[in-house]
């Protein structure tokens, strides 16, 4: 299958759209509504709004320069108020422009005062005017979209500039060949989306429910002007390499020819510990006399200086930083495969991120809430953030790379259902790779969720692998796993679990949790709020949340899972299940609570094994379903016709357990024997899981009785009259338990506590 990096425009396509527009060249030189004219914009009524809503002007929208890795000083933002009108998608002459929209709000969202729906059968448009200046003759000017959600046409002057299909990807147009130099510029832009048509658009829907939330159409990052030298610098390619000592850089250019060359330089707090110069659009290496690897807990990022020259005169420059890091698969001790930052074992700890906003949908209203966000995260004790199905501004990387967040980075699902559709997908999904490489943070590409559009899974990891053999590939998350990339992606809620181990690929919870809360007054739609399951309070949310992650460390240190991310950072729409309340107004649970959970993982391994329950191995029992005659759990009793299978005994899904024989009748009864040394008699406890009523007799005698279920596996006191019994050697244990509705498992161990791990039995 041929793949395309940067899906060159069909040409039969773009003749019919030039066909169809060209008509409307002398039409665009309409009257403008000039910026001084009175403006009647103002935020549409939303259920919610962030505290950040409010600090949204026409003069104060999103004014950070947009590409912190490839700066210039000289800029212009086209934020702002612009003109707007929607037509029928049979539209083919400029029409009227009635009304205001504030860019770079979505057109469905509050804060693009316009809060309309848009379809299939709608074109979009947008008419501004600028003023160039003067002090930028003699260069090129180009005009840069953030992104724009799906297809634009775009006109400067009534100038055709071209087209772009994409609803994730940055673009630029040269405009200076459209420029007037003198008074005003206009600009008209020209946008169609099917929203549910067959390209990538992860969860956004025209009828938003469960899962699913309000679409995002149109110009939704920001649209800025830069003026560049004839020959100057069009991107940049860094790779760390960590055990070199060294940044592999490709600098691309304009124009290339003998006398266009490079300079690179990097310093650390000011002082220059490393530079490289050759010819532009060659792999240079820039060694580093000082490496200070980025990771979560000292994201130490170098700046970058970048010098372009024409025969040895610097013609132009830009400035950026990078971050030194190296992720890898390594096999453990244990004989697991597991991740390694930096060449040391790394759990990931993650939050999934859906990128959404009350005002804004896909647009947050302010640079300072995309870091709010993450700043939340890692006072939570995240060193990991999911971005689910969506492609942030690259800001939002930005401070990912600052903060010190790992990033697992999703494809925006699609249909994929046909040809043009899988040339969509293939297309952004080339340029997402190609545009975020150079960010420290992203570590994992996440191909397909959920089998959402899936198809060629294998042959697409492979080229995904081959674009960046610097990152994992996740070749699905959750689901229809094809055996490709280089992790096991499972999803469970409530969960948690782990998916089965292999020997190449690292094991990952890519989803799991879920717990919702509604927190009155915070909600978007209070009627149909849901979560996977509902917790009554905060204290019950805190509690449930310390549990799953209790289990999630066990998973990590005893059966080698790499990663887990949970569900989700905030409420999204109807959906309640975040750590945050939609409008960030509030903390479901205290960070310090859920740090303590996310960081406290330490989990203190028994001093001695007597018998392992599923935790720490498989333990082969006798077992039946049928209900045994008197003196089952008699050490003389003849179990030869009970069946064998491996502990622990239950339903799929049960919580707390981990399951290897199936057990779905009411009653199941376990026998087996094991070894003792006169020193282990004194210490011996019981691990068990019950769900639900249990009995448990040592040699005979009945050492422990519990009704009800647990969720977890618990430590119980042997009774000192029963450990009297005991001897040297070989000895019985006999279970019985008993299930009357929901999920159901039993597991039994016995063990030795190492000191610190003693504490009081839960009777």
């Amino acid at each position: 299958m041929k793949r395309i990096h940067l899906c060159p425009r069909p040409a039969l396509r773009a003749a019919l759209w030039a066909a169809a527009l060209a008509a409307l060249a002398d039409l665009f030189m309409a009257p403008l509504v000039s910026a001084s004219e009175p403006m009647d914009w103002h935020p549409r009524p939303a259920p919610l709004a962030t505290r950040w809503a409010s600090q949204v002007t026409p003069d104060n929208v999103l004014q950070e320069y947009p590409r912190p890795q490839m700066v210039r000083n000289d800029w212009m933002n086209l934020n702002g108020l612009w003109d707007y009108s929607i037509t029928p998608d049979s539209q083919s002459t400029l029409p009227d422009f009635a009304g205001r929209i504030m860019v770079p709000f979505p057109v469905e969202s509050s804060l693009s005062g316009v809060m309309k729906p848009f379809d299939e059968h709608s074109k979009l448009w947008y008419r501004r005017s600028f003023e160039t200046p003067s002090s930028w003759r003699g260069r090129r000017v180009r005009l840069h979209f953030g992104a724009v959600d799906w297809r634009c046409h775009v006109w400067v002057n009534g100038c055709d500039m071209g087209w772009h299909q994409g609803g994730y990807d940055p673009f630029t147009m040269d405009i200076t060949d459209a420029l007037l130099w003198k008074g005003p510029e206009q600009v008209v832009v020209c946008v169609t989306d099917p929203t549910e048509g067959d390209q990538p658009r992860g969860k956004q829907s025209r009828k938003p429910e469960g899962i699913f939330y309000t679409a995002s159409s149109g110009i939704w990052q920001t649209v800025w002007l830069e003026p560049v030298p004839l020959a100057c610098i069009d991107s940049l390619h860094l790779i760390p390499d960590l055990d070199g000592q060294q940044l592999e850089a490709c600098v691309n250019a304009s124009r290339l020819s003998p006398g266009i060359s490079v300079t690179l330089a990097a310093l650390a707090d000011n002082e220059q510990v490393g530079s490289v110069d050759g010819p532009a659009g060659t792999n240079l290496f820039l060694h580093l006399s000082r490496l200070q690897p980025w990771s979560p807990q000292h994201p130490f990022l170098y700046d970058l200086k970048v010098t372009l020259l024409d025969h040895g005169k610097p013609v132009d420059e830009v400035s950026g930083y990078f971050g030194m890091r190296k992720i890898s698969l390594q096999r453990s001790e244990d004989d697991f495969m597991e991740v390694n930052l930096n060449n040391h074992p790394l759990f990931e700890v993650g939050v999934l991120d859906q990128g959404f906003w009350p005002e804004g949908i896909y647009t947050a209203p302010t640079d300072e809430a995309l870091r709010s966000d993450l700043e939340f995260f890692k006072r939570a004790g995240f060193n990991l953030v999911r971005k689910h199905v969506k492609v942030e501004p690259d800001r939002w990387y930005y401070w990912c790379d600052r903060l010190g967040l790992l990033v697992w980075q999703d494809m925006p699902s699609g249909n994929n259902a046909t040809p043009a559709g899988r040339l969509d997908f293939e297309s952004e999904l080339g340029r997402m790779v190609n545009g975020l490489g150079t960010h420290p943070s992203i570590i994992q590409w996440v191909l397909f969720n959920e089998g959402w559009g899936q198809y060629d899974t294998a042959e697409l990891a492979a080229w995904v692998q081959q674009m960046d053999p610097s990152r994992l590939v996740d070749d699905a998350s959750g689901w229809t796993d094809m055996h490709a990339g280089n992790v096991i992606d499972m999803h469970n809620y409530p969960g948690p679990n782990i998916p089965p181990v292999e020997s190449g690929r690292a094991a990952v919870l890519g989803e799991t949790g879920g717990l919702g809360l509604v927190v009155p007054g915070h909600v978007w739609a209070p009627s149909s709020s849901w979560g996977y399951v509902m917790m009554t309070s905060p204290a019950d949310l805190a509690t449930h949340y310390t549990e799953s992650m209790r289990e999630i460390w066990r998973l990590h240190n005893l059966r080698g899972l790499s990663a887990a991310i949970y569900t989700q950072a905030t409420d999204v729409e109807s959906e309640c299940n975040g750590l945050m309340t939609y409008d960030r107004a509030v903390c479901k649970v205290d960070p310090s609570i859920l740090a303590a959970a996310n960081e406290g993982g330490a989990l203190h391994p028994p001093q001695k094994i007597i018998l392992a329950d599923a935790i720490f191995g498989r333990s082969v029992w006798k077992y039946t379903m049928d209900k045994p005659t008197a003196g089952w759990y008699l050490p003389a009793f003849k179990d030869d016709s009970w069946m064998e299978g491996m502990s622990g005994f239950g339903s799929p899904g049960t919580p707390g357990i981990f399951i290897n024989a199936n057990w779905s009748t009411s009653d199941i009864w376990l026998r087996r024997n094991f070894n003792l040394s006169a020193a282990d008699i004194s210490t011996l406890k019981l691990q068990v899981f019950h769900d639900e009523d249990v009995e448990i007799y040592l040699d005979g005698h009945l050492a422990l009785q519990e009704a009800g279920f647990i969720t977890d596996y618990n430590l119980y006191d042997i009774p000192a009259e029963v450990k009297k019994l005991l001897h040297p050697g070989e000895n019985t244990i006999a279970v019985h338990c008993h299930q009357t509705t929901g999920g159901q498992g039993v597991d039994v161990g016995l063990l030795v506590p190492a000191p610190e791990a003693s504490q009081p039995a839960p009777h």
